[in-house]
């Protein structure tokens, strides 16, 4: 009986042996392959695109240069943010960070909130930030990059035609917002540097909280505290239609020497209308693009370190005959 239970075990184990050796065989075949992931199965960079000024044509052309980046590069670009919320703004950046997204493309504010969370939770998370159009400094912000126009260059092109346009002496106001954005700040900058190699040309520097009708009284007190004014700049370009308009119930807006920027709500039509004598053109649909371009390639270590002075992009004047 011992003898036949022994044979037995020893069949079976035979047999086992068998079909283990021809299973192993089988598994390393050299035309054996493993199963391929398919094009939905495999990874996809996430990025997202936050703006305060969604409804902005500028930033809407910012938008669709990174989605056109994006689909080129097979990565997911999704455009998020608000209609000048300055809260609902920092709040898409917190749920950009929770949701664990590869990296952030973001309009650049120059606030303790916003440089909390670039500098804190996102370099905690390890999310790469990038500032686009818009810039914070890379200290306060610890963001990777920037890409945009170089807002200082673009205060000593606008200062360069107002001198054209002017002459060399007379009394100019630069108006900004009250929020001292940092972009704002370089663009002064520039301006005033060009200005003071000047001597007969006097700068006034005014802020204003940035509702309509604070505008409106900040610009009307300016006026009558300078009536011999000779020039308007709007350094945020969303100041430019309120000022506009008391200065037009003021007086004729032809003999005043009014310029802005292209990244307000009504830039472009008030230079096709004749109100604005000059205007900064910026590149918004290369900005998105690049810095989509930027982002992956940080992502995929192609460019480590990004350049920390930024990429910038195109600037030119444009005169009010070029827009009719």
């Amino acid at each position: 009986m011992r003898k036949t239970v022994i044979g037995i075990l020893g069949l079976l184990c035979i047999t086992l042996c068998y079909f283990t050796f021809v299973s192993a065989e089988k598994a390393f075949r050299s035309d054996w392959k493993l199963p391929q992931p398919t094009d939905a199965m495999q990874s996809q960079y996430r990025l997202v695109l936050i703006t305060q000024e969604l409804e902005m044509p500028f930033w809407k052309k910012v938008g669709e240069g990174a989605e056109k980046q994006a689909q080129q590069e097979g990565a997911s670009l999704e455009v998020w943010g608000s209609y000048g919320n300055q809260e609902d703004f920092l709040k898409k950046i917190e749920i950009a960070i929770d949701t664990k997204v590869d990296g952030i493309i973001v309009q650049g504010l120059d606030t303790e909130s916003f440089k909390n969370l670039t500098k804190v939770k996102a370099a905690f998370h390890g999310i790469p930030v990038i500032t686009v159009a818009n810039d914070v400094p890379m200290s306060e912000s610890l963001r990777r990059t920037y890409v945009g126009s170089d807002q200082y260059q673009a205060g000593k092109m606008i200062a360069n035609q107002l001198v054209q346009d002017m002459g060399t002496e007379g009394t100019v106001i630069l108006l900004a917002d009250a929020h001292q954005e940092y972009y704002q700040k370089q663009r002064v900058s520039g301006i005033q540097d060009v200005l003071k190699s000047y001597p007969n040309v006097r700068t006034e520097y005014a802020e204003t909280p940035d509702t309509r009708e604070q505008i409106i009284a900040t610009t009307r007190d300016l006026m009558n505290r300078l009536p011999d004014v000779d020039a308007f700049i709007a350094v945020n370009a969303d100041l430019a239609e309120a000022m506009l308009l008391e200065v037009g119930r003021r007086s004729q807006i032809e003999p005043y020497h009014i310029y802005s920027f292209d990244d307000g709500r009504e830039s472009l039509r008030l230079m096709q209308q004749g109100k604005l004598d000059g205007m900064i053109e910026q590149s918004p649909e290369m900005m998105g693009q690049i810095s989509v371009d930027m982002m992956l390639q940080w992502l995929r270590g192609e460019t480590v370190p990004l350049d920390m002075n930024g990429y910038l992009t195109e600037i030119r004047m444009l005169k009010a005959m070029d827009a009719q």
